[in-house]
């Protein structure tokens, strides 16, 4: 825990993990070892840190971790962010946590994405936020029927229950709750994540 009340109204949360092979990127291991998948989690997590940075001094940003403690984490990354280990729990608890901490703290406009999109830039990332002025729900849309990015401006519980994570129908079925209990939402552009081997190209055009 740390920089507790913020002057900043935005918070970008990044969930990641430390890379540590063989926890981390598994279904990549079969095509790159359990280092090479590592190594994958490192590079998709540096670069999207440094592509949500591209946003200070507006927002701040907060990294939910798993599998190491802070001082790893911020020799890793960074001593300009704010560190927080994942609640336990499915995918839902933990970023409803989160939120949780968020709008505690004061902020009044959160998002949370993962490390997985290495197109999710700044462009989209500042459309996500503006989007939450006119909107209860922002979700960046995925093409394997997931989300790379939701925003809210409070904790709304009904959205990360009765969701089954890892599937193709989580953004569907999050989209029906929405409806179902009135909330305004914003789809963002579909992106692809890096997930399975098939996905790898989409990495390969990041390199230098």
């Amino acid at each position: 825990m740390s920089n507790l009340k913020h002057s900043q109204s935005n918070n970008l949360i990044i969930f990641t993990r430390y890379p540590e092979p063989g926890k981390t990127k598994t279904r990549l291991i079969p095509a790159l070892g359990a280092q090479g998948a590592a190594n994958l989690q490192r590079q998709l997590t540096e670069h999207t840190v440094k592509e949500a940075k591209k946003l200070f001094p507006n927002i701040t940003i907060s990294i939910y971790y798993t599998g190491q403690n802070q001082q790893v984490m911020q020799d890793w990354l960074g001593d300009n962010l704010t560190y927080y280990t994942q609640a336990n729990g499915d995918l839902g608890n933990r970023m409803k946590s989160a939120f949780t901490d968020s709008f505690n703290l004061g902020f009044s406009k959160v998002i949370i994405i993962g490390i997985d999109c290495p197109d999710l830039n700044i462009t989209i990332l500042q459309q996500a936020f503006s989007c939450l002025d006119n909107h209860d729900l922002v979700l960046g849309e995925a093409a394997d029927g997931g989300y790379y990015l939701i925003g809210l401006k409070r904790v709304i519980p009904e959205v990360f229950q009765n969701i089954p994570w890892g599937t193709s129908q989580v953004l569907s079925i999050t989209k029906n709750i929405a409806k179902k209990i009135n909330l305004s939402t914003y789809i963002l552009p579909i992106l692809s994540d890096i997930d399975r081997p098939e996905d790898l190209p989409i990495w390969k055009k990041h390199q230098p």
